[in-house]
């Protein structure tokens, strides 16, 4: 009694008084009725800065849709393909718009009208206190007299098309047709869940980063290059080495350099002393950009990134054989493969057998010392370790993934994470063994996301190292969930032609994505159950041409990627899925590759192509209904228990 007391006059500091209190409980009450807010999922962005943009501004075809809800068939299909790409793109397709049209008062008057009452649509499952909040401050009084009030009623009709016309003749109307898109896309989307793999493979993922860090509410779950590039930053060498290397494999050295200021000329003085003569064959460029003009993306000759490629590929492998022989706990030692290389025969022994080796130059390798530095590739990485350690906008991304983002998240019943549960060959949660305790499913997940922090913010120099140690097992560690294979064949991959040598073997859990009865167990062990509860999956490239579906597990297990990164679109077939969960169910959306700006503005051209209904409910979801919701309903019960101890004189009004 004594504590709850203490309770109840700590909160009366914030409500002196009943009138205060019961205003709350009445405001909360009013919040706990209204629709719950729209949910936006995406995953495997890598680095597909413009594709992603696009989606977030068409919310995968949640704007198209609430043009159709609110216009029917009053509004033509290219009427409403239009509104929707200035929605979309306002500024641009304001330009196209002004140099055609030969009335345009008469235009933005009409466009006016549409797009308020738009926004009214919108707007009208948040509080107005939430909607005022979200206008743009140089028009919120009039989007907000304007969204609230009734053109149709005589009394009113003068007074609201007088404001339009005065947006008008003081030439301010584009300005405020900017501003009422950005709120209708504010508006459609409550929430944006980003599944992990923001980084590598494409160009810009620091654009993105650029882009999640203004958006309004975000949380990410990390995928494996996402921990990786998070690796890198905390200054783990095995890290920076492999961002480095699939940079130069995707052609992207220019994001390290452009984007994040990343000094790589010691490198590239070190490909030229030791690799100049050298071909480098197997270190060609994989990009899917690799026939757009070179000034567009690359600033290095690629004959000199191939180079800089094979030299960081060499020194990453001598790294992470350290990494390897020092932790033998991790059980990599098949990784070990620069002390199984006969330079004299050109070959490599793998599980006992030779294999011939397509490239056997390897100027810096100490045949007696395999897994030792050169005294110029330890300079190399000590000069890159300290620019990736104090690249300021680096650090900022990387804070945000940390204070954005988890392995995994619970929210509003449903399960996110990027890879899998790792699991044994029987279906039972996998243990694993890290520095001498065992942990599994939800234990393991928990643990590996304490020391990915540790790796970048832990002041114990032990406890920083093991973490760093950690975000390196995360990328490739067998039993890591984020990567969920046997192995990572890197070196095969370079080396060996032996097609059987490139394959991964998946964990486990990868063979039961169509097992109910696995989903229904990892649910359980996350604390979920029930037909509402899902697990949203990332990291899988769901074969769309094939005919895969990524609906798995009778609706209980979704799978969204589907190949927003180029690097995949040949396999999949598709430009990704993303998934929209409003109040009256989820659906996934399935996309085209974004071909441009440009014609999105000028044809009213989406991406987005196909729609899956996962779950319709059969009652509306309310705020009441989510996490949020939850939270407000206690915050409800205990400002009701204040009022009672001001009733009842256990506590007096404006004296605490």
């Amino acid at each position: 009694m004594e504590q709850q007391l203490r309770f109840y006059k700590g909160l009366a500091k914030q409500y002196p008084t009943i009138a205060s209190a019961a205003t709350e409980i009445i405001n909360l009450q009013a919040i706990l009725n209204l629709p719950k807010g729209t949910e936006h999922f995406i995953t495997d962005v890598h680095g597909e800065y413009l594709q992603f943009r696009h989606i977030l501004r068409n919310a995968s075809g949640a704007i198209r849709r609430k043009i159709d809800d609110v216009f029917g068939p009053t509004l033509r299909t290219e009427e409403k393909k239009e509104l929707a790409a200035l929605i979309y793109y306002p500024q641009e397709k304001l330009e196209q718009i002004i140099t055609r049209e030969k009335d345009i008062e008469e235009w933005y008057q009409i466009t006016i009208h549409r797009l308020i009452r738009l926004a009214r649509s919108a707007a009208s499952k948040y509080t107005r206190s939430k909607v005022r909040k979200a206008i743009d401050p140089d028009f919120a009084y009039v989007i907000e007299e304007l969204m609230t009030g009734r053109p149709d009623e005589a009394d009113q009709e003068a007074y609201y098309n007088e404001i339009i016309h005065s947006v008008i003749t003081t030439d301010r109307a584009k300005e405020m047709i900017v501003a009422c898109a950005d709120l209708i896309r504010r508006m459609v989307v409550d929430h944006l869940h980003v599944v992990g793999d923001i980084y590598d493979r494409g160009p810009s993922p620091h654009l993105i980063m650029d882009a999640l860090m203004k958006h309004h509410s975000v949380d990410i779950q990390w995928g494996n290059h996402d921990v990786l590039w998070m690796g890198a930053a905390a200054g783990s060498r095995p890290c920076i080495c492999n961002v480095i290397r699939i940079a130069a494999r995707y052609g992207n050295l220019s994001t390290l350099e452009e984007g994040y200021g990343i000094n790589l000329l010691p490198l590239a003085k070190l490909a030229i002393e030791y690799y100049g003569d050298d071909p480098c064959t197997c270190f060609r460029e994989h990009s899917a950009y690799k026939h757009m003009e070179k000034d567009q993306h690359l600033t290095l000759d690629t004959s000199l990134e191939e180079k800089m490629h094979k030299a960081i590929t060499i020194i990453q492998f001598k790294i992470e054989g350290q990494m390897i022989l020092a932790h033998p706990e991790f059980e990599m030692q098949d990784r070990l493969l620069l002390d199984k290389i006969d330079l004299k025969k050109g070959t490599v022994r793998i599980d006992g057998v030779d294999y011939p080796m397509k490239d056997c130059l390897f100027p810096t390798l100490d045949t007696a010392h395999p897994y030792q530095l050169t005294v110029q590739e330890q300079e190399v990485i000590d000069q890159i370790q300290q620019s990736f350690v104090h690249c300021e906008k680096l650090q900022q991304h990387i804070r945000f993934l940390y204070s954005h983002g988890s392995l995994y998240k619970v929210y509003n019943g449903n399960l996110l994470y990027h890879g899998c549960i790792p699991l044994t060959k029987d279906g039972e949660f996998l243990q694993v063994k890290l520095f001498g305790k065992k942990y599994a499913g939800r234990a393991l997940y928990d643990v590996l996301d304490s020391y990915a922090r540790k790796g970048y913010y832990a002041s114990d120099t032990r406890e920083k190292q093991r973490g760093q140690e950690i975000l390196w097992y995360l990328w490739e560690n067998p039993n890591s969930p984020v990567f969920g294979k046997e192995k990572m064949a890197t070196f095969e991959r370079y080396f060996l032609e032996e097609p059987s040598l490139h394959v991964e073997p998946k964990n486990p859990y990868y063979h039961m994505l169509n097992d109910e009865k696995m989903a229904d167990a990892v649910l359980k062990e996350f604390g979920l159950s029930g037909a509402d509860a899902h697990i949203v999956n990332g990291h899988i490239p769901v074969e769309a041409k094939a005919g895969e579906s990524p609906v798995k597990c009778n609706g209980k297990l979704l799978i969204i990627d589907g190949g927003l990164s180029k690097a995949y679109q040949p396999k999949t077939g598709i430009a990704g899925y993303t998934l929209i969960y409003n109040s009256y169910g989820l659906v996934l959306a399935a996309h085209e590759p974004f071909t441009s700006v440009a014609k999105a503005v000028e044809q009213g051209s989406d991406i987005h192509s196909d729609r899956i209904l996962v779950q319709q409910v059969t009652k509306r979801k309310r705020v009441a209904d989510t996490d949020t919701g939850k939270e407000l309903a206690e915050t409800v019960a205990d400002l009701e228990g204040l009022l009672d101890a001001y009733r009842t004189g256990l506590i007096q009004e404006g004296r605490n």
